[in-house]
């Protein structure tokens, strides 16, 4: 990959979540912006930080019972292991 940025990526976000979402990323260091159209503008650079992003955006939008599963598959997964 020749370019450093992997794309700016906009997120349609639900505006009660937008600012914590937006503060969160911005404690892990990530570029991000959010604009005066309700948007949450993210610059992703790495592959990690498009992990830590779509970490970020779940914790706060899935409901519990979504969350339980992930977890109860991580555990499945070690198991494994």
């Amino acid at each position: 990959m020749t370019n450093n940025t992997l794309d700016d990526q906009v997120l349609q976000i639900p505006l009660s979540d937008r600012w914590r979402i937006y503060h969160r990323l911005q404690e892990l260091k990530i570029s991000c912006s959010c604009p005066a159209d309700g948007s949450l503008r993210v610059q992703v650079n790495t592959l990690l930080e498009a992990v830590l992003i779509r970490s970020t955006v779940i914790q706060f939008l899935a409901t519990r019972h979504e969350l339980l599963d992930w977890l109860e598959r991580c555990w499945d997964y070690s198991a494994e292991c």
